[in-house]
């Protein structure tokens, strides 16, 4: 069992609260946060844009990667989502073993 942080972002609040409640209602993640708005600057077909976007942090097993990102590009929005997988080298064990917990699904 791996723990990993899964990183994207919607363009508005509403999307990013029914990405977390689909993660958590399907147990492919045991929190996520939906963080107050930011502005992203980026490159997209040569010029140079921002937007204000919805930052989600979402905390999960690897094993379940392949089916968040498949989720995330289901229900965004954009041509070309921002989907980054952080491996979890450490943290306070007890919260580490919670992810697990409440990630696990019945077979």
């Amino acid at each position: 069992m791996e723990p990993v942080l899964i990183i994207t972002n919607f363009p508005d609040k509403k999307g990013a609260v029914a990405l977390a409640e689909k993660l958590i209602d399907e147990r492919l993640s045991a929190c996520v946060n939906v963080l107050a708005a930011c502005t992203s600057v980026y490159r997209w077909q040569d010029k140079i844009e921002s937007a204000e976007e919805i930052p989600i942090l979402i905390k999960t097993q690897r094993q379940h990667y392949d089916r968040v990102e498949q989720i995330i590009k289901t229900m965004h929005p954009y041509e070309l989502p921002e989907v980054i997988i952080v491996p979890v080298s450490g943290g306070l064990p007890t919260y580490l073993q919670w992810i697990i917990d409440e990630t696990q699904l019945s077979d």
